[in-house]
């Protein structure tokens, strides 16, 4: 059964480790995530962004899917189904479909709006009995169509958002989704020092997990952040297997075209990358 993310989140704050929040493309990836979260005794959250969720024909298949897996894989640990950086009217939608928790990103208007529609959806999520993530200061480059700029968060707004009652806040470090580029200046830990003491107990989410250095990531976790979230690095490990298995000619032997043979190495691939995180963050062993 889908939880939401605050029970998982406010372990990992209390205990300091951060929970993984990988995202989702297909059965393939959902499969080996489940599999390998259950393996390692680990909680974590399955990421949709609304580009994927289109892409895997509407938010109600990709809960279908999901359920469907927790009770066929038998899946124990806690797994929360969770909206990525939603629009307003996305994040509706997938209330409306089942999703166990929602990120609503609002950084991109002006702090009253996105305060407005952010208390908005606390209020729809409380009667359903579901998280929510918000965020202040965009985090950089692109990913599945959502554009920042990569601006540090303003702490006071920070604030003003955790008082709302959200159940986590995404603040903008210097954190950018994609490649980081080799001028890359780093997290600024100022900033998240300075939204920590902002915001007290709120656990904290860093985006664009792949990527930072394992020290940013450890004194990151020191700092508050509670969820860390992880696309780019499995979408490279999975086209990375699969390239070399078509480029060695597999495809072609027998009946190495079957998409369960083709698909294989990827998907083990991205249970390799998985695993490799959930050590990196701590969560290995946190589901008992």
């Amino acid at each position: 059964m889908l939880v939401t993310a605050k029970e998982m989140l406010a372990k990992a704050r209390d205990g300091k480790y951060a929970v993984g929040h990988f995202n989702i493309n297909n059965l393939e990836w959902t499969k080996a995530i489940l599999q390998t979260a259950e393996e390692l005794r680990s909680p974590v959250i399955l990421g949709v962004s609304e580009g994927a969720g289109k892409y895997m024909g509407g938010y109600k298949t990709v809960v279908g899917m999901v359920n469907g897996m927790l009770e066929e894989l038998n899946i124990t640990v806690p797994v929360a189904l969770h909206l990525d950086h939603g629009s307003y009217e996305g994040c509706l939608k997938c209330i409306e479909a089942g999703f166990s928790s929602i990120m609503f990103d609002g950084s991109h208007y002006p702090i009253e709006e996105n305060v407005e529609k952010t208390k908005e959806l606390i209020r729809i999520c409380r009667e359903k009995g579901m998280s929510l993530e918000a965020e202040v200061g965009a985090i950089g480059g692109e990913e599945d169509g959502v554009v920042g700029m990569g601006e540090c968060a303003d702490p006071n707004e920070c604030k003003m958002i955790a008082d709302l009652g959200v159940d986590m806040l995404a603040a903008g470090i210097g954190n950018i989704h994609g490649k980081y580029p080799a001028n890359w200046q780093g997290l600024s830990f100022e900033i998240l020092a300075a939204v920590k003491e902002k915001v007290g107990d709120m656990p904290l989410v860093l985006h664009g997990g792949t990527g930072i250095p394992e020290d940013m990531i450890k004194k990151a976790i020191s700092l508050g952040v509670a969820k860390i979230n992880v696309n780019t690095e499995c979408q490279l490990a999975f086209a990375d297997a699969t390239r070399k298995y078509i480029e060695a000619g597999k495809d072609l032997e027998g009946k190495g075209f079957d998409p369960r043979k083709l698909l294989a190495p990827g998907a083990a691939a991205i249970k390799e990358t998985v695993k490799t995180k959930m050590e990196l963050f701590g969560s290995i062993g946190k589901a008992e």
